[in-house]
C-alpha cells in the first residue's frame, strides 16, 4: 500500500514539474514575441528616419545648389528641406525614446523563474 502511495506521490509530483514547465514557456514563448514586434516597429522607425534625413539632405544640397535662383524657389525648398529634416529628426527621437524604454527581454519569464527558486529553497 505504501508503495502505491509513493508511486501516486511521484505521479503528482512529475505532474506538477510538468505543468510547471509548461507554464513558464509558454511564458517565454510571449516574452519572445513581444521583443520582436518591438524589434520590428523599430526597425520600421529606424528606415522612415533614415529616409526622411537622407531626402532631407538631398534637399538640402539642391537648396545649396539652386541658391542664386529666383526667391520663390527657393522659400519653396528651404520649406521642404525643413520639413523633411524636422521629419526625420522626429522619427528618430522616436527610435532613441523606444530604445531607452524598452523592457528587459524576458523580464518576466526571469522574475516567475526567480520566485519558483525562492519557493524551493523554503
Amino acid at each position: 500500500m505504501s508503495q502505491e502511495n509513493l508511486l501516486a506521490s511521484l505521479k503528482g509530483l512529475f505532474s506538477t514539474a510538468a505543468s510547471i514547465a509548461q507554464t513558464r514557456l509558454e511564458l517565454l514563448s510571449t516574452d519572445v514575441q513581444i521583443a520582436r514586434s518591438k524589434f520590428i516597429s523599430i526597425l520600421v522607425l529606424i528606415l522612415f528616419s533614415l529616409f526622411f534625413l537622407f531626402f532631407g539632405l538631398v534637399m538640402l544640397a539642391l537648396f545649396i545648389v539652386i541658391y542664386s535662383w529666383e526667391s520663390n524657389r527657393m522659400l519653396a525648398l528651404g520649406l521642404l528641406t525643413g520639413g523633411f529634416l524636422s521629419i526625420g529628426l522626429i522619427f528618430s527621437l522616436i527610435v532613441l525614446r523606444s530604445l531607452k524604454t524598452m523592457p528587459k527581454l524576458f523580464e518576466a519569464t526571469i522574475a516567475e523563474l526567480d520566485k519558483d527558486r525562492k519557493a524551493l529553497s523554503k
